[in-house]
């Protein structure tokens, strides 16, 4: 019986050569994530934007959103989004905090509960104020600059400074990509969103830690062959294993995109673009990086020197 392979054996790609395309293609979307995120902005969810959200379930055919979405004008709440998800049936609707506290933010809850009367089923409703959102932007963003900052520096120590500075460019390009995918999709950005990063920056320097590892043992079994090489040599290596990780992560992702409901779809969507986005980068920004920065194979030259000076002197 064949095992299953996604990727053939003894392959010798050249990715090294593909680095003076993937450095500017990458560059360009790294800029263009910045201009997008800085000019849309981000989809923020209740957790980080304060307010309520209310799901909802109409129990007579489909929900009328343009009735629902008028509501904001007749009760003078603001403005109200509305989305449909799931069945036609299911919406959620979310408005802003409102002037006057506590009460005042229930009063309006009172309101839509009046005016939509018995024809909707009130599934959840979820109330943050404005203070607990503001410490949950702080605290998640801490989090993921902290979670960085600590496997980085393990890095730094594990391997050579070229690797750990290959390695903190690769989980920048990642992080950047991610939030441009977040302002791109409109994706709602909440708190589960920052267990994605979390995950993605965790999965990316998996993989940069498993191509960097490989490039290591390679340059003390070939001690003369180029830089680059060797680092072909080491990617080729680890590619059935990047392979073959990479797609049982994204099928398992997949079935949470399908059937996991609206909750963890953003979680489930940001994790499959975070994939694909680390693979990318351990190939092609990593591991070109050390070329740049003069990455050489230190054995080589003292075996070399030691051949020299065992050589008679005229």
């Amino acid at each position: 019986m064949k095992l299953l392979r996604l990727a053939p054996e003894n392959t010798h790609y050249p990715f090294m050569r593909l680095r003076r395309l993937s450095y500017p293609f990458s560059a360009l979307l790294s800029i263009l994530a910045v201009t997008i995120f800085l000019t849309w902005g981000m989809n923020f969810g209740i957790d980080f934007s304060g307010g309520t959200l209310m799901e909802m379930r109409a129990k007579d055919g489909p929900a009328d959103l343009v009735e629902l979405r008028a509501l904001g004008e007749h009760l003078d709440i603001g403005d109200i989004e509305v989305q449909g998800f799931g069945t036609p049936s299911d919406v959620t609707l979310r408005f802003g905090v409102q002037p006057g506290g506590d009460s005042a933010q229930e009063a309006a809850v009172n309101r839509i509960r009046q005016t939509i009367g018995d024809r909707y089923d009130i599934r959840r409703i979820e109330v943050v104020g404005p203070r607990v959102s503001g410490e949950l932007v702080q605290s998640g963003t801490l989090g993921v600059v902290l979670s960085i900052i600590a496997v980085l520096g393990y890095l730094w120590f594990r391997f050579e400074w070229q690797f750990a500075v290959g390695a903190i460019i690769a989980t920048m390009h990642d992080l950047l990509l991610t939030v441009g995918f977040f302002s791109v999709t409109q994706l709602e950005f909440n708190t589960t969103s920052i267990a994605a990063i979390l995950t993605i920056v965790g999965y990316s320097l998996n993989e940069t830690v498993v191509v960097l590892d490989r490039i290591r043992e390679m340059m003390k079994k070939y001690r003369k062959i180029p830089t680059d090489q060797l680092i072909d040599l080491s990617v080729n290596a680890v590619l059935p294993r990047t392979i073959m990780t990479a797609t049982t992560v994204f099928l398992a992702l997949l079935s949470l995109v399908v059937f996991g409901g609206h909750v963890i779809r953003s979680f489930s969507l940001a994790m499959i673009w975070g994939i694909v986005v680390a693979t990318y980068s351990s190939v092609f920004i990593c591991s070109p990086m050390l070329i740049y920065l003069g990455l050489r194979n230190e054995t080589s030259e003292t075996v070399k020197g030691e051949q020299t000076s065992t050589k008679p002197a005229v």
